[in-house]
């Protein structure tokens, strides 16, 4: 017969390093702390519902390590199962939770959505809300993507621009007659109480908040993206400092700046640098060498920085190539175009 001795009462007076398999994703656990808080503190998407030990969704195994029970104050021991929100490090651990998915692993679903919202928020850009059935039960990591699929047309892609704690799933879509698929997305929103996405998509995004301090550019829409971004690091614990450059063509293309002001306002840790070409050529790339020299002056160091940025290929590739010139680890720079428009 196996006898469980209670844990000792000395819980430990030093951080805890908690790292997640198969994911690999990791984080610090203050003393005391349960491992489902001190998960969600740097926004580690753990699947829970009751957080007292009875729905049993947040379950992990103990691969190594040693943690205690709060429940019945005993230790557990390695190869045990243990509840995240009813578990204290006691040393550093390893688990096994497959439900925790490393950035970008999220495998993609088709879901029937309902349009809870079409406005127009600027001259050609439309804020669109949609709800999905069995919300808690899809994952996603703040930057990702979704497609629009409409019957008899190719999918559209658009960022997500909200929280994945968000109930609802918000889009930021640019759309005039002259953009047909966009307008056709827009009109089918617009007239329909259903439509079909398919997500999450993307790698260049967050699983859990970065150690560095991070350094957002967004052109145009792009913006949306960072939204979602901002909106996730606001719920954590995160932080070092936060730069957001978003560059437009025309001031009226900047189509919240109010929000990003308010950020600005409300986070100590956030500045926000608005950047405006004024001119309506289309054609000329000149405002994304603007946005490049607006960034490279922000005066970061930039062998200890993370780089998100969402725009044209044009754009990225020009703002990556002038950052790993300046010094930025490729590795360090994050977007979607590396991945749906590689260079040849």
């Amino acid at each position: 017969m196996k006898v469980r001795h209670p844990a000792p009462s000395d819980k430990g007076s030093k951080q805890r390093a908690v790292r997640l398999l198969p994911s690999g994703i990791a984080f610090t656990a203050e003393p005391g702390a349960d491992l489902l808080g001190a998960a969600a503190q740097v926004g580690i998407d753990v699947p829970s519902a009751c957080r007292n030990g009875v729905c049993e969704i947040c379950e992990a195994r103990l691969l190594a390590g040693s943690a205690l029970n709060t429940r019945n104050q005993q230790t557990i021991e390695v190869g045990e199962r243990l509840m995240m929100c009813r578990s204290i490090a006691l040393t550093d651990l390893e688990l096994e939770i497959p439900a925790v998915m490393a950035a970008g692993n999220n495998q993609p679903g088709k879901f029937q959505a309902k349009v809870v919202d079409v406005r127009s928020i600027s001259h050609d850009v439309y804020r669109v809300e949609l709800q999905l059935p069995r919300r808690r039960e899809l994952s996603f990591h703040a930057g990702q993507y979704l497609s629009v699929n409409l019957p008899d047309a190719d999918p559209c892609y658009f960022s997500i621009a909200s929280s994945p704690s968000a109930q609802n799933i918000e889009l930021h879509i640019q759309a005039t007659p002259e953009w047909v698929s966009a307008q056709k997305v827009i009109d089918a929103l617009t007239s329909g109480g259903e439509v079909t996405v398919e997500l999450p998509h993307g790698k260049a995004c967050l699983a859990s908040a970065p150690t560095k301090p991070l350094l957002l550019v967004a052109a145009g829409t792009g913006f949306a993206q960072m939204k979602s971004l901002v909106d996730y690091l606001r719920e954590t614990s995160y932080d070092q400092p936060v730069k957001l450059y978003w560059g437009v063509r025309r001031h009226e293309d900047m189509y919240l700046r109010a929000l990003a002001q308010q950020w600005q306002d409300e986070w100590p840790r956030f500045t926000f640098l608005p950047v405006v070409g004024d001119d309506e050529d289309n054609d000329w790339a000149g405002h994304h060498d603007q946005l490049v020299r607006a960034v490279l002056a922000s005066g970061m160091d930039w062998e200890n920085v993370e780089v998100h940025a969402s725009g044209s290929p044009t754009m990225v590739y020009t703002l990556m190539d002038a950052l790993v010139e300046a010094g930025l680890p490729e590795a360090a720079f994050f977007s979607d175009v590396l991945e749906y428009a590689p260079r040849t």
